[in-house]
């Protein structure tokens, strides 16, 4: 009965996790169309991907039904897996795997060996080197966001101390981590992606 409570409170946040993310891309949609003066849909503004991260899953394996708990992780399911959307069973399942918001991130793409190895597992993230109150007292936020700005790289945030939190520092190498397991075929390469604005609230 425990595990019973625990699944059913763990799908509830997720499918609120789910709707709060439908929110967030509507309210983006609707700041996009006032700003450009069109509708979101003139703009080509649709949802392209969206994934849960950090859940437990009843999954089929060869071994039975099991109930595989990723935590840190996410599914990478290979080409071919029925689990998969037609639109990807070609290519096996998008993998975003974020960096910091200095360094970007990747998508990657799930693998067969993942299936065979991780139970379709891999990483959703570089992981941190440090905990959050440790980047804070080693960063200031104020000369983070200047900094950033000499790159390129545009930072909102509502509180300093939660922008110095978020430091690049305060993560692993997300190009050696992406490297780690792409030699472990546990997914591939599709494209690195280079922050250009972060929003922190």
């Amino acid at each position: 009965p425990e595990g019973q409570e625990y699944f059913s409170a763990m799908n509830c946040a997720a499918n609120t996790a789910f709707a709060n993310r439908q929110v967030i891309t509507h309210q983006i949609r609707e700041a996009f169309a006032t700003v450009f003066g069109q509708p979101a849909e003139a703009l080509g503004m649709e949802l392209v991907y969206d994934v849960a991260h950090n859940i437990a899953k009843v999954e089929r394996y060869p071994e039975g039904e099991l109930v595989v708990h990723r935590k840190g992780a996410t599914r990478a399911f290979g080409p071919g897996s029925p689990e998969l959307p037609e639109v990807f069973r070609q290519t096996g399942q998008p993998v975003i795997c974020g960096g910091s918001m200095e360094t970007g991130s990747y998508l990657l793409v799930g693998t067969d060996h993942a299936v065979r190895d991780t139970f379709g597992s891999t990483m959703h993230g570089a992981g941190r080197t440090m905990s959050r109150a440790q980047a804070k007292r080693m960063v200031r936020g104020g000369e983070l966001q200047q900094e950033m700005k000499q790159r390129g790289i545009l930072v909102k945030a509502v509180s300093m101390s939660g922008l110095a939190e978020e430091a690049g520092l305060a993560y692993k190498d997300i190009s050696e981590v992406v490297q780690s397991v792409e030699r472990a075929g546990i997914t591939k390469k599709v494209a690195e992606l280079r922050p250009l604005g972060n929003i922190k609230g």
